[in-house]
């Protein structure tokens, strides 16, 4: 599918840190809000920009070889912060995606030991994109999400 004429939504979450658009993939409760609050707030605390797309529903698109990333309008600033509630933040209407994180289940041959970082690229809308693949609610998810950001800044 080449989401040219209609967008595809998938279960995910967008945001932009810095002039990266990221999309965050994982399973009901993986830590996608969670994560994407912490990447936000840490970005904002050294005085980068960075800010919500979308929570949980987002379209993608093929625009002219990018792949544009967009909330659901009945979402629109809203993050489901476990424990807590629907809560309203600041939000971008769309961003381009450079990056796809997916955050998976611990790897069951090695139960205590962490996965290896796995850098892979994925088709999406017909656009190749790299992904990261990490264990959900990995303490330094965010710390391997800035280094592959930066891996990326530097290709």
């Amino acid at each position: 599918m080449t989401c040219a004429n209609a967008p595809r939504w998938t279960h995910a979450n967008a945001l932009v840190l810095r002039e990266a658009g990221l999309l965050l993939r994982g399973s009901s409760g993986a830590g996608k809000s969670a994560l994407s609050m912490k990447l936000v707030a840490e970005a904002r605390r050294k005085g980068d920009f960075a800010s919500l797309v979308g929570d949980d529903r987002i379209a993608l698109e093929n625009r002219g070889g990018r792949l544009i990333a967009r909330p659901h309008i009945a979402i629109l600033g809203s993050i489901e912060v476990r424990g807590v509630g629907i809560v309203s933040v600041p939000f971008e209407r769309g961003a381009v995606i450079r990056a796809v994180v997916d955050l998976t289940e611990m790897e069951e041959n090695h139960p205590l030991r962490p996965t290896v970082l796995r850098w892979e690229t994925e088709e999406i809308c017909g656009i190749s994109v790299p992904k990261l693949v990490l264990e959900h609610r990995d303490w330094l998810g965010p710390l391997k999400i800035s280094l592959f950001l930066q891996c990326l800044g530097a290709r």
